[in-house]
């Protein structure tokens, strides 16, 4: 039965079975102190409430059957899916100039099966879940995300994660021009920079690329009451 998000610029409908929640790069780098984020100087201190308003998000999308995507940013232990110098990610990964930086973190950052780029504590994926490596800020690229989306029928994604402005936003954009609708839900999000980054990738999507909603709407929409983790005791 379609469902009816309220969002901006405008509502959307939107069918269960058509729809997937993704999760963006929840791990220890971008949501913990001393994950990575945090070691190259970004402020992390705000993602509690993020990681509550996912869980709720994913409360939600699974009690409606919704599928759920959980995206993992990272690379092999020797780093080569980061590319070397010839690659223009090898010079603007945060991770890895850090990590140039700091030769002593060299192998912990964004390595894959390290703490750094597990999933946190609080957002683990569920029987039914799909989880997905990505190497690039984008979740379509080189990954069968497009693949997995096409074979279900799914149209509409619905995003959560970290960060708005960085992975969030260009997987969003690389969507659109894929011909699916993206709806960032803002509560679930959090920026890697200032206040202002959000506000501009946001603005960013509600004006050319998609929709924009938060989670109280989410929940209602799937008919799902999903209480804030502070008020479940």
């Amino acid at each position: 039965m379609p469902l009816t998000l309220q969002a901006r610029p405008e509502a959307v409908t939107l069918s269960p079975a058509r729809t997937a929640l993704i999760v963006v790069d929840m791990q220890n780098a971008y949501a913990t102190e001393g994950g990575y984020l945090d070691l190259a100087g970004f402020d992390v201190s705000a993602t509690a409430p993020v990681i509550a308003n996912i869980q709720r998000a994913l409360l939600a999308a699974r009690a409606a059957g919704i599928q759920v995507i959980f995206f993992q940013n990272g690379w092999d232990v020797e780093y080569i899916e980061a590319g070397g110098p010839g690659s223009p990610n090898w010079h603007k990964s945060n991770a890895l100039k850090t990590m140039r930086a700091r030769p002593e973190l060299m192998g912990k950052l964004l390595s894959k099966g390290g703490w750094d780029y597990a999933l946190v504590d609080a957002l683990q994926p569920q029987p039914g879940d799909i989880v997905l490596p990505k190497p690039r800020y984008s979740g379509f690229f080189n990954t069968p995300l497009d693949s997995i989306l096409r074979s279900r029928g799914i149209r509409h994604l619905v995003f959560t994660g970290i960060a708005t402005n960085v992975c969030v936003e260009s997987t969003l954009r690389d969507g659109f021009f894929l011909e699916y609708f993206g709806v960032v839900l803002e509560d679930a999000t959090h920026q890697a920079g200032p206040a202002f980054a959000q506000q501009a990738s946001l603005y960013n999507i509600e004006t050319f690329f998609g929709w924009v909603s938060d989670v109280d709407s989410f929940c209602l929409a799937v008919d799902f009451i999903a209480e804030p983790a502070e008020r479940r005791a």
